[in-house]
């Protein structure tokens, strides 16, 4: 049965003549992003042709989604909003706070050890406030999400960036900071500029070793790591309809990885067959009755060009696979020449480990296809060479493969089977001599791979690949091997090929699970009462932040100027100090420890103006606080890309940071910024950033007239007695300069709470 089956057939009655409302608004043929963002337009907002790129729009999302790192923070946020329970069907899902080590069993036990305290006020704020929760083991969040929560033509939001996975059921899914998640579980409306559209045309039919990541794997190689930016992808053609329902969500997923609002297609049999196959038969019979109006109208994809911002066609008959990386996900090297490219580069080329599962892939597909291959080994008489490691991504994934042998065959080759849960991909692995910071190469199915990323080492070159290519090779320990046309040789010595990877969508038996670990929430939750020691060192009850002063801010002391990448894992890292998500103080500690000061090219080395000395960064910037002094931080482009991670925000406000001025800002991070009662400003010239000196006084002008579209003017106070001044843009809109005035979005919430009440 269907979770919130009454809310899907309320969506699913008003959608018709939601959209046919639209289309006569609008005067034109609609995508399907347009149609579920009209269809989902909130009650306050006036129906009108919004422009993209431009335009503040108010949404009503059908449901929340939030993973138990960021659950934290968004729910001590959402208790201060004084209502008894969640405005629409929400979730929490345990899956970011399991190191990956000794193996599923132990490593599980560990966490539910260590953690307890975290799983406990989370799984009791879930009951008190009605919150579905999904227990430690359960699964990844999107995989669970697609497997029981997604639908077609449906709206969502998450506390993860990746929460777009969902768009391959068919949803508008975006990922969010937790106090937009609050905004929307107290019943708000949930704003965001009216995006883009990238239209993606797929023509052929994926062939061979040729996966869905491969097609993510391309765009990303061609739209870069912030051409998505502000931005729905939309993916259609004979190519889109040819691709199943989970790889479908791999391309959504790995869609954040450009920077893209959201990632979706169109409803097809595919997602038909996925949801019966789920237990959602029910969905799938009503959105088989209005599947016209699931999918974008017919004459926007005959003449792309006409509706999209921008179309880019892939033949999917002749896409290579891909391998992306090392240190950033859009360096795409076809298979065909990564032999070439990494003897010029002097990547290491000998591969250490592998790791498929994660959200992006495992899938039963994805796992069916990769143990193809793992069964060759025997069959040939191979050894595989590498380490291989394996996250299922869902226990209901994890039982059935069980069931079905496939994990016998991982294992036959020497793999180990982790929890269901993220584990390496996102920092949460005690790797064995990551600590020696050793040059090495791991491959893997995952999204992400900047620097660190999955075992903390900086040398560790990550690459990127579909399950199968990873498994292959794995098998040859070689980052230049090319299954399509290299042979292995065996334990006989003998010349074998491997053949290429087969494996079935959908479990042919079904899917099945004795215990999928989900926990319904109390009818009643009045009487829960929620207790947070004020001596823990991972949960802390939040204080509101201050408001604006009313005044100009004079006297900023810089306190790093960021060179080159700057994502949310430089500025609030995850791995060790996931633990700490629901301790704002206690995490604080890694504020920018990984961003490199243009000064000195040093991470976490700053230096205090105070003293002129150079240490920690959160350390003086602790010493500015404690002086009173407010501070600034100065970024390259996009800065804040990678995870939603509202922490990398609400560090530096905690903190006393005032503004971050960048070349460039990823949406995300921009939207966290804000909602914090944040300065996030961009350089009008970016050659400006130059302007910036390590020793300088900062003013920023023009607050006590703060306005949409008017720039605010920078005042430098140089060490040599010489002044510079120039103007930085921003994107606030008359309610978000509100947040700023008031200090937090947050505080207009409690506040409008208190007055009602």
């Amino acid at each position: 049965m269907a979770f919130d089956i009454d809310m899907i057939k309320k969506v699913y009655s008003e959608l018709p003549d939601r959209i046919a409302k639209a289309r006569a608004a609008t005067g034109t043929p609609l995508t399907l992003a347009e149609k579920v963002l009209y269809a989902h337009l909130h009650s306050d907002q006036p129906l009108q042709k919004f422009q993209r790129a431009h335009d503040y729009v108010n949404f009503a999302p059908d449901r929340v989604a939030m993973q138990d790192a960021t659950a934290q923070m968004a729910l001590l946020q959402f208790m201060q909003a004084g209502r008894p329970k969640v405005a629409v069907p929400s979730t929490v899902h345990c899956d970011h706070l399991i190191i990956a080590k000794e193996g599923a069993e132990k490593d599980l036990a560990f966490a539910k050890q260590e953690s307890k305290e975290v799983y406990d006020f989370l799984g009791s704020v879930s009951n008190k406030y009605g919150i579905g929760f999904w227990r430690p083991g359960a699964g990844i969040i999107h995989q669970v999400v697609l497997e029981n929560y997604a639908f077609p033509g449906g709206m969502m939001i998450g506390t993860d960036s990746h929460t777009v996975n969902a768009g391959g059921l068919g949803m508008i899914a975006i990922g969010v900071g937790g106090a937009d998640a609050c905004d929307v579980m107290a019943g708000l409306p949930w704003e965001l500029k009216w995006p883009k559209l990238i239209g993606v045309k797929l023509t052929g039919k994926l062939n061979g070793w040729a996966a869905p990541k491969d097609i993510i794997l391309k765009v990303a190689g061609i739209l870069t790591v912030k051409g998505g930016t502000g931005a729905i992808v939309e993916y259609f053609g004979e190519g889109a309809t040819s691709i199943s329902c989970t790889g479908k969500g791999t391309i959504c997923n790995m869609g954040a990885e450009i920077g893209a609002t959201n990632s979706t297609f169109g409803y097809d049999e595919s997602m038909g067959r996925y949801l019966r196959a789920t237990g959602r038969t029910e969905v799938a019979d009503i959105a088989d009755s209005i599947k016209e109006h699931l999918t974008g109208d017919p004459e926007v994809y005959a003449n792309p060009e006409q509706y999209f911002d921008q179309v880019i066609e892939i033949n999917l008959s002749e896409l290579e696979p891909h391998l992306n990386g090392p240190f950033t996900p859009d360096l795409a090297t076809p298979i065909s020449k990564i032999k070439e490219v990494a003897d010029a580069q002097g990547w290491p080329e000998r591969v250490e480990v592998g790791l498929i599962g994660s959200c992006t892939n495992s899938s039963y597909e994805d796992l069916s296809r990769a143990v193809s291959l793992a069964k060759q080994v025997s069959e040939k008489n191979l050894k595989s060479k590498a380490e291989f490691l394996i996250n299922p991504g869902s226990e209901q994934i994890r039982y059935t493969v069980e069931r079905d042998g496939i994990l016998d065959v991982f294992e036959s080759i020497g793999a180990k089977i982790l929890t269901n849960a993220c584990g390496p991909c996102i920092g949460m692995w005690d790797r064995v001599g990551a600590e020696k910071k050793e040059k090495n190469t791991i491959v893997h199915s995952f999204n992400r791979n900047f620097a660190k990323r999955a075992d903390g080492n900086p040398n560790t070159f990550a690459f990127v690949a579909s399950p199968e290519l990873v498994t292959a090779i794995a098998i040859a320990g070689d980052l230049t091997f090319n299954p399509l046309t290299d042979y292995l040789t065996n334990e006989n010595g003998e010349k074998v090929k491997l053949d290429p990877p087969t494996g079935d969508e959908l479990p042919t038996k079904g899917f099945d699970v004795e215990d999928p670990g989900y926990q319904a929430p109390a009818e009643d939750g009045s009487a829960i009462q929620i207790v947070v020691s004020p001596d823990s060192n991972r949960l802390q009850l939040l204080s509101p932040f201050a408001q604006w002063e009313g005044t100009d801010l004079k006297g900023l002391r810089l306190l790093i100027k960021a060179k080159g990448k700057c994502t949310t894992d430089h500025i609030s890292m995850a791995g060790p100090w996931l633990k700490f998500r629901g301790h704002l103080d206690n995490i604080s500690n890694n504020m920018l420890i990984g961003a490199v000061n243009f000064f000195n090219e040093k991470t976490d080395s700053v230096k205090n103006q105070l003293t002129g000395e150079y240490g920690p960064v959160p350390a003086t910037q602790r010493a500015y606080k404690a002086a009173g002094i407010g501070t600034i931080v100065v970024g390259d482009e996009n800065y804040g890309e990678g995870s939603s991670r509202e922490h990398a925000a609400m560090e530096p406000r905690h903190l006393g940071v005032r503004a971050i001025i960048a070349k460039s800002f990823a949406r995300i991070h921009e939207t966290n910024l804000k909602k914090q009662g944040m300065l996030g400003l961009t350089f009008q010239d970016k050659n400006d950033y130059d302007k910036i000196q390590e020793d300088d006084v900062i003013d920023i002008l023009g607050l006590t007239t703060f306005t949409p579209e008017k720039p605010l003017t920078i005042v430098l106070h140089h060490a040599d007695g010489t002044t510079e001044q120039f103007e930085v843009n921003h994107t606030y809109n008359e309610q978000q300069i509100e947040w700023f005035r008031h200090g937090a979005a947050l505080n207009i919430i409690r506040k409008s709470f208190e007055q009602k009440n």
